[in-house]
């Protein structure tokens, strides 16, 4: 049956809804708060080959892109002869999944009428995957976790009890990991079965006349967008603190007529701790840096990101191959688009943002009863893990955003679900003031922590953060964003990475940085600097030094702030 575009159109946005409710599955059974509080996963459908047909909107585009490239290799690992209604893979290999050990990523093939139409695929990010813990300590990938090939979770519905011994065995929270797995099983699960109702209502066999729909405008669309562009080249380069020592990404431009290629030479080695980065996340990063600022509005699919090229050196920071240890190859991986975005200003200018805070300002709480501790036999250990964010960077038109992930898109997690996952307490979590770069467009602030633990507990912190010495740079004459900065209440200083002690009765505050600004602060309209003053992003000296208020226009604020008006 022939069908005309409007039947097919209805079908891309069906398909598009069937995998958001396959997130929102994950969401509501998953035990781990990073992905039932902070979102951080990733949902899609795949067409027979293991092309990307859709995405869900809920989760991360370092997660979904590079899923985007995972079911190939799940395909090949299994091989189609052994693939069987009712099966359920599993892996969490950096290189073929999502780049690191704390990323499981899961495949079901979906069959309908006994012949295989395609398959769903889903990621998480889990709490805890034994070895050294989340963090960048390790020195290989052997200390860093439990390793799962790709394989079969269960086979003609018939899950592997000696792969979950095995699982249990090695890891800190075995429950909440088991407990994460079968909720990644259970969303492909309803994935497939909102897709055999629309196979039903619509009276399609097979995903193949709608893939080649999905696939052939979404690559035409993305095309156009590129050929548009000056047909030039442009290099930029960002610096980050690294673990003992700067790393530079340096990255080059280079717009053709229906690709784009993205070249990562130049950039630092590889590093001896775990902040090293798998291609497959760099590239993840480095597309979506790309389809932001020329096609946002064309889904994300496999053929909305072939246009995009990346090239990297192997035994690069972006480009960490088999055993460099890879943990938090997010931090890197999260600075990817900013360099991207040095590079492009200068092809288009007046498009791209100022840099941000970049990588997600993360730690881990281990906490355990002190030696001195009176709280008797049932004190358990407990591991916590904690998502927040600093300030993302001004745009050309609009200021940057405070405390959101940028370009992770995870949520901040609630104090509430923290302190529920363990004896941690939250003392403080606000906005800091100035922490935003000064601008025509100001950077969006970061925020101060101060983080705990319950009568009878020290703890292991294990910190995740950066910015601690190079802060986000501003565009077009912005100012910078502050930066990252860690202690103990008693003034003992801490590192921007790393597992450090904190004995009992300790708390670690922190500082988390802001965006940059975007343009010449002399030119940002008063009322905005006003508004800013009474809402307490900016300080009165802020006002005066970068925007340069009057102390007669700064009395006319206060006045507002007591009769409780507004700019």
């Amino acid at each position: 049956m022939k069908r005309s575009n409007v039947a097919y159109q209805v079908m891309w946005n069906r398909l598009i809804s069937v995998v958001e409710e396959q997130a929102q599955a994950l969401v509501r059974t998953a035990f781990s708060t990073s992905v039932r509080e902070a979102g951080d996963l990733s949902a899609g459908v795949y067409d027979v080959k293991g092309q990307m047909l859709a995405q869900a909107v809920t989760g991360t585009p370092g997660h979904v892109n590079a899923m985007a490239d995972a079911v190939a290799h799940f395909i090949r690992r299994i091989g189609r002869d052994n693939i069987y209604e009712g099966d359920v893979y599993i892996t969490n290999d950096p290189w073929e999944g999502t780049g690191h050990l704390h990323d499981i990523t899961m495949v079901t093939p979906s069959f309908y009428r006994k012949e295989l139409v395609g398959f769903f695929a889903c990621t998480a990010h889990i709490v805890d995957i034994g070895g050294r813990g989340f963090g960048a300590d390790a020195a290989s990938i052997y200390e860093e976790g439990l390793y799962l090939p790709i394989m079969k979770f269960a086979e003609r519905g018939q899950v592997d009890q000696t792969l979950l011994k095995i699982v249990r065995g090695n890891v800190r929270e075995p429950d909440q990991l088991i407990g994460d797995i079968y909720a990644l099983s259970t969303c492909n699960e309803i994935g497939h079965r909102r897709l055999t109702d629309m196979m039903q209502e619509f009276d399609i066999s097979d995903l193949k006349t709608i893939s080649e729909f999905i696939l052939e405008n979404s690559r035409r669309a993305t095309i156009e967008r590129i050929a548009a562009l000056p047909k030039k080249s442009a290099s930029g380069e960002l610096t980050v603190d690294g673990f003992e020592h700067p790393i530079t990404l340096k990255v080059k431009i280079i717009v053709h007529k229906d690709k784009i290629i993205s070249d990562f030479t130049g950039s630092s080695g590889l590093d001896k701790k775990g902040i090293n980065c798998p291609l497959v996340y760099t590239k993840a990063y480095a597309c979506y840096a790309l389809k932001v600022a020329i096609a946002p509005e064309i889904p994300n699919n496999a053929a909305s990101l072939a246009p995009f090229e990346i090239v990297a050196p192997v035994d690069t920071i972006v480009n960490a191959v088999h055993p460099a240890p890879v943990a938090l190859r997010h931090i890197i991986g999260h600075f990817v688009p900013d360099a991207v975005f040095n590079a492009f200003d200068k092809i288009v200018p007046s498009v791209v943002p100022a840099e941000g805070a970049g990588c997600l300002c993360n730690f881990q709480v281990s906490l355990r009863p002190s030696s001195d501790s009176l709280l008797g036999k049932n004190a358990k250990r407990s591991e916590v893990l904690t998502f927040n964010s600093g300030g993302s960077g001004a745009r050309p038109k609009h200021d940057g955003l405070n405390a959101t992930a940028f370009p992770s898109g995870v949520m901040t997690m609630p104090i509430e679900a923290t302190e529920h996952a363990g004896p941690v307490i939250i003392w403080r979590k606000e906005l800091r003031p100035d922490s935003g770069g000064n601008g025509k467009q100001r950077g969006g602030l970061g925020q101060y922590m101060e983080v705990g633990a319950q009568e009878g507990y020290e703890f292991d912190f294990q910190a995740m953060f950066d910015r601690v010495n190079y802060p986000a740079l501003g565009r077009r004459g912005g100012g910078s964003g502050a930066s990252t900065s860690i202690e103990q209440d008693n003034g003992t200083p801490m590192n921007g990475k790393g597992k450090q002690f904190v004995p009992n009765g300790r708390k670690v505050i922190m500082a988390f940085p802001g965006g940059a600004g975007y343009g010449d602060a002399k030119g940002r309209a008063l009322d905005q600097v006003k508004r800013d003053l009474l809402r307490g992003y900016i300080s009165i000296e802020t006002a005066k030094e970068y925007y340069g208020l009057s102390q007669e226009e700064i009395d006319v604020v206060q006045k507002a702030i007591v009769n409780g008006e507004d700019f």
